[in-house]
């Protein structure tokens, strides 16, 4: 007797992509298994280790027993060290109260959706834009709805698209500066015209942060800086990036006080808390000596940035904008003739060079590629002669 397979997996789940990052690495781990020398520029995170004084302090409170249950919320020290440090760096006073502390940003990412988002509900986010928006919308039985960032905006929204998108079931405008894949910041002038949006048609703002502190201009704007409009943010940020903490695992939240105890519920009921002795050594990202490494690691990153940029505006069929923040470059490969799938895919198999297509980022990301710097000056030069010999036989 034959078995439907496909009957046995829930509906919500069809149609619901993974992050092709991953994807990718595990076809580059199999070629590099076989004995092909592979550049890495797929995944998206730091090639940094973690500031010595986080890992010492994590070293230290496993050794004092830091290794049970966290009240749900986070523990009190963190989110209070959480809400003084946003609290110097931006307009508004947060609160610790309004803190939740989860395994990744993306963790919150999805206890937000899931706690604020009904089924026939629909959320604006930006395309391209990171997988997991589109994931937990779906999950949630909502509807995605995307809003083309535009590359001769800097990767920006038209905001006379963005309002033409509001309708009487949108619930909420999703927005992430620094951005994941394009590098593209919204200017504080954006986000205003995003909260008179959210105001005017009484809707949430769910603004991903993550990459605040990697930026080589002026300090992005936050949607913490824009006044009146603290009620209907969902604010996401976390350690991963800025302190090279991805394996961590280390998010966190700011939200409303109306929404904070569903979202609570929703992390109570599916990972219970975060690993405690985790959050007793971040409280050392916020040190002096852990903020002097980030800076050092930014600092390096700008150099890359550079290199590869000028590096790829070199190729013919190849034209780069330079990012303002975050570590990737979101490259315009249209006139190459191949599509970003195809691109990919044999810029692996020839070249040994690991990319993701834009289209993993969504449909608006057809014609791009995107290459994370997050890998040494060295290996993007390496990188860079041998997607030049790749296009060159294209």
């Amino acid at each position: 007797m034959r078995v439907d397979t496909k009957s046995r997996i829930a509906k919500r789940m069809h149609g619901i992509r993974g992050e092709a990052a991953f994807e990718m690495l595990a076809r580059a781990t199999e070629l590099e298994r076989q004995g092909r020398n592979i550049i890495h520029l797929e995944i998206g995170e730091p090639d940094f280790d973690t500031p010595e004084p986080v890992v010492r302090a994590g070293i230290d409170w496993l050794q004092k027993g830091a290794t049970h249950y966290s009240p749900v919320a986070g523990v009190w020290e963190l989110r209070t060290a959480i809400a003084q440090h946003l609290s110097a760096q931006h307009s508004q006073r947060i609160d610790p109260k309004n803190v939740i502390v989860t395994p990744g940003a993306k963790m919150m990412i999805f206890s937000i959706i899931q706690a604020v988002v009904d089924p026939g509900d629909e959320v604006i986010c930006p395309d391209p834009a990171y997988p997991a928006y589109d994931a937990a919308i779906r999950m949630a039985g909502a509807t995605p709805v995307p809003v083309k960032l535009e590359e001769a905006k800097q990767f920006r929204f038209d905001f006379d698209e963005l309002a033409r998108q509001i309708t009487s079931r949108t619930k909420i405008i999703v927005i992430n500066s620094p951005q994941n894949p394009t590098g593209g910041v919204l200017t504080g002038d954006d986000l205003k015209k995003i909260a008179d949006l959210a105001r005017k048609h009484d809707l949430l703002i769910l603004s991903d942060e993550i990459y605040s502190e990697i930026y080589y201009a002026d300090r992005p704007a936050s949607i913490l800086d824009v006044p009146g409009v603290l009620d209907r943010v969902l604010f996401v940020n976390g350690f991963s990036k800025i302190y090279a903490m991805t394996g961590w695992r280390l998010g966190y939240g700011v939200v409303p006080e109306d929404t904070f105890s569903a979202i609570e519920l929703f992390v109570n009921n599916s990972v219970s808390s975060t690993a405690t002795f985790t959050q007793r050594a971040a409280l050392e990202a916020f040190n002096a000596k852990t903020a002097e490494a980030s800076r050092k690691m930014v600092a390096e990153f700008r150099k890359r940035r550079d290199v590869f940029a000028d590096g790829l505006n070199k190729i013919p069929g190849i034209t780069c904008l330079k990012p303002l923040g975050a570590f990737y470059l979101f490259p315009n490969i249209s006139r190459t003739g191949l599509p970003s799938d195809d691109f990919a895919n044999r810029l692996l198999d020839k070249a040994g060079v690991a990319a993701l297509p834009g289209t993993a980022f969504g449909e608006y990301g057809e014609g791009y590629l995107r290459l994370s710097f997050a890998n040494s000056l060295a290996n993007i030069e390496a990188a860079l002669e041998r997607i030049r010999s790749f296009v060159s036989k294209l």
